[in-house]
């Protein structure tokens, strides 16, 4: 994406500085990963100055810079580092500034329905208005509407360039059906699986089939964070008539992209329950996404969870090896990169578990081959690879758990694979058998022979066990989350 597919308007800028088009093609990059959320905590954020190896930004509250910092900004550091010193090893250090008053776009923006930022359930936005007047104080409109629609969807996330294999097979068969491509169509159809792996992809799809085949039909598009928002407004300024007839009787089709930010919101909860039951009762498509199965969900009703069940639950799991060559070839056939086979086989092996840092990595090595005039080899994607800014090795392995969870219980790896029946190793192990399950979708028979040749139904035990013990317990659950966090430093 240039910079000048960018709409200003999503910046705040007082003034234009010298690095004020790197900043924006880095933003535009970084847009392009995430294009259901990215506008409405980016339009919280403003652009202060770039230089110097210094980036200083100011966010609207804690909330939204602590947002961005986690989701968006290790994309948005490693594109800046790509076009301000391709070759140096320093980083681009963050400078963060709080207020509630962001200075207005420098530049005209283009004429769209305004969004609302970001905000917790039950706390009014301090957003101002980019164009006061006397409604200036009404929610954001749905993107119900064409023109709104095409703004939010991805031109290359369409049916035909989604690589299908075993691990997204049943989900891409239920949303082609959803969008009328025939076969039977499950009402509704709740997309679960981790961040990364495709599920936006199969939203933009499904919109843009429905959209080329019914250019009249009224597609609602909507993340669960903007539903929540638009539902806040829209109780404050008493127009719920208004927000429940164009989420009810104008919408034809709903997609609701991260439903797990609903989690605790009872209002927003049981206001979705009953659109939900408006939709469904008239026949209208529904789809949902998650990054959880829904039974996992939490602080979800259990009504909310029984209807996401009654219809089609198909999960997307990690792409295997074949998958995710496939998936890069794609990708370079897409970007018009020349990239040999060699490559795309390195670059699936090297990054297993998330299909959109896998595609962002190609592109990393396209840049800088741009850069630096050099040739894509597999000589020169090992090397990058390793000294790219943001890139850190993916757990991939049994033995990468088995090290974080010792040294977390601080044991030793013999004691975790001992027949040992102690508490606390016996505790330490059955954890470490779940995390397996979940983060690598490893078979009972080959956790078995991992942690020291046990029976499956061992392992089909423990892990039942440590699901049940997370949901109850604060504690198991503390331990889960220190793993996790020792895993994702590569601490481990």
């Amino acid at each position: 994406m240039t910079t000048e597919a960018l709409n200003p308007s999503l910046l705040s800028m007082p003034n234009r500085s010298p690095h004020l088009d790197i900043w924006l093609n880095a933003v535009a990059h970084t847009r392009s990963r995430s294009p259901a959320t990215f506008k409405q905590w980016f339009s919280n954020v403003q652009f202060d100055r770039l230089e110097a190896g210094r980036l200083q930004l100011t966010a609207r509250n804690e909330f939204v810079r602590d947002w961005v910092k986690t989701h968006f900004m290790p994309t948005l550091l490693g594109r800046l580092q790509e076009l301000l010193s391709p070759q140096s090893s320093e980083g681009i250090r963050v400078v963060w500034s709080i207020s509630n008053e962001l200075s207005t776009p420098v530049y005209e923006p283009k004429p769209q329905p305004e969004e609302n930022p970001p905000a917790a359930e039950g706390v009014p936005s301090s957003r101002p208005s980019a164009r006061p007047g006397p409604h200036s104080d009404r929610p954001a409109p749905v993107h119900s509407s064409r023109a709104s629609l095409i703004t939010l969807l991805n031109a290359k996330h369409t049916f035909d360039n989604f690589v299908v294999g075993p691990s997204n097979q049943l989900a891409h068969a239920a949303a082609f059906a959803s969008a009328g491509g025939g076969g039977p169509r499950y009402n509704p159809l709740f997309l679960a699986g981790r961040t990364g792996l495709g599920k936006t992809h199969l939203m933009h799809a499904i919109a843009h089939k429905v959209l080329a085949e019914r250019p009249e039909a009224r597609i609602v598009y909507v993340s669960a964070e903007h539903f929540t928002n638009e539902f806040i407004q829209a109780l404050q300024n008493h127009r719920m008539e208004e927000f429940r007839a164009r989420y009810r009787s104008h919408c034809d089709l709903l997609l609701l992209d991260d439903i797990q930010f609903l989690a605790g919101r009872e209002q927003t909860q049981e206001e979705f329950f009953h659109t939900f039951n408006a939709l469904r009762d008239a026949d209208r498509p529904i789809v949902v996404t998650a990054d959880k199965y829904p039974q996992q969900l939490q602080r979800m009703p259990e009504r909310l969870v029984s209807r996401f069940t009654s219809g089609l639950v198909a999960d997307i799991q990690v792409p295997q090896l074949e998958t995710r060559v496939a998936i890069v070839r794609k990708k370079a056939e897409l970007e018009g990169i020349s990239a040999p086979d060699e490559v795309a086989v390195f670059l699936a092996q090297h990054i297993q578990s998330n299909v959109r840092e896998l595609e962002g990595a190609l592109i990393r090595l396209a840049a800088k081959a741009s850069l630096t005039g050099q040739a894509i080899d597999l000589e020169f994607a090992r090397r990058e690879m390793t000294t790219l800014p943001g890139q850190r090795q993916e757990v991939v392995s049994v033995e990468d758990i088995q090290r974080a969870v010792c040294n977390h219980f601080r044991l030793s790896s013999s004691e975790l694979l001992s027949k040992d029946r102690h508490k606390t190793i016996a505790f330490a192990r059955q954890v470490a058998m779940y995390l397996c399950r979940q983060r690598l979708k490893c078979s009972f028979p080959e956790l078995g022979r991992a942690f020291g040749n046990r029976d499956h139904t061992t392992v089909m035990s423990a892990v039942r066990r440590i699901e049940a013990q997370a949901r109850k317990d604060p504690q198991v659950m503390a331990h889960l989350e220190a793993i996790e966090q020792r895993l994702a430093s590569s601490d481990g």
